[in-house]
């Protein structure tokens, strides 16, 4: 049974490192004769064009058993998290699908062998389906760890991208002017959320559309309530200068009362390392001569 263990484990690691080998981005040189080739023509690009047929279909086999390995529903889940990490340019959804089976295979041998060394054969036996399952379930994990600090940062720069947007609006231009001036002026998240949605704006689709579709893509419950305020102005005919206002006095005190309440959290966490790190340390020191004289005394 530990053989075949081995044997599957080893398996496991060869075609992942192979995969990720291919995988690889070519290095300098390799482009740039790639793209001369195609200018010259030749047997190199024939060759080239073979490379590129291999890799497409390595990824392609990787794609299938990622989406296999997902759960139901996986690929929506995936794309409302990378939606709210701000759709990473070096994570497309489709390699985050790609990562699954090669996450699986890593982790399915290294907690083998952890397992192997610690229990044996039962260790081992659970420590691959611990690595499979952990495997499975890790780019989904880096993604929704991704999107979660993503909206942390959005949270915490909304009040100054409101006193812009306020200061935009009261100086004269309107909500859109305003939100393409704090995009261009402004970096962080909240900035690239606003370009996104004069993005679809100038595509085509309404503004109450496409606040409605920056509502889908936070968790921030203060941007879902200013968002919902902007679309039921928008459809009133209200002035939008008056919520931008109330809004932003609303937010400067969110802001502060979060501080103080991060402040109080400080003695709670302390309280841990104190007990645990300094208490013995000056116990040693207080004590410890007592402890050593009368230890001297009754010997």
């Amino acid at each position: 049974m530990a053989t075949l263990i081995v044997a599957l484990g080893s398996l496991l690691a060869a075609i992942s490192l192979a995969a990720t080998a291919v995988l690889l981005p070519p290095p300098r040189r390799e482009r740039i004769l790639k793209t001369l080739a195609a200018y010259t023509g030749g047997r190199t690009q024939e060759k080239d064009e073979q490379e590129v047929r291999a890799e497409s279909t390595v990824s392609r086999v990787l794609f299938i058993i990622g989406s296999l390995l997902g759960p139901p529903g996986d690929r929506d889940r995936l794309t409302r998290g990378l939606d709210r990490a701000g759709n990473p340019p070096d994570w497309p959804l489709d390699k985050v699908i790609r990562m699954r089976p090669l996450t699986a295979a890593g982790l399915t041998w290294f907690l083998w062998a952890l397992g192997d060394t610690w229990k044996g054969d039962p260790g081992a036996i659970g420590g691959a389906v611990a690595g499979f399952v952990l495997g499975c379930l890790l780019p989904q994990i880096l993604v929704n760890n991704q999107g979660v600090k993503r909206q942390e940062l959005m949270q915490r720069n909304l009040p100054d991208v409101m006193d812009a947007l306020v200061i935009g609006v009261e100086a004269g231009l309107g909500l859109d002017s305003a939100m393409d001036q704090v995009a261009r002026t402004m970096r962080g998240p909240m900035a690239d959320e606003l370009r996104r949605v004069l993005q679809e704006m100038r595509l085509g689709v309404s503004r109450a559309e496409a606040l409605r579709s920056l509502s889908g893509r936070t968790t921030v419950r203060d941007l879902k309530r200013l968002v919902t305020a902007l679309v039921q102005a928008g459809d009133l005919g209200i002035s939008v200068a008056p919520i931008l206002r109330e809004h932003a006095a609303d937010q400067r005190v969110r802001r502060r009362q979060r501080a103080e309440e991060q402040a109080q959290k400080i003695p709670v966490k302390l309280l841990f390392p104190v007990l645990f790190c300094m208490f013995p340390a000056i116990f040693v020191i207080i004590i410890g001569p007592a402890v050593l004289e009368l230890a001297g005394a009754f010997g």
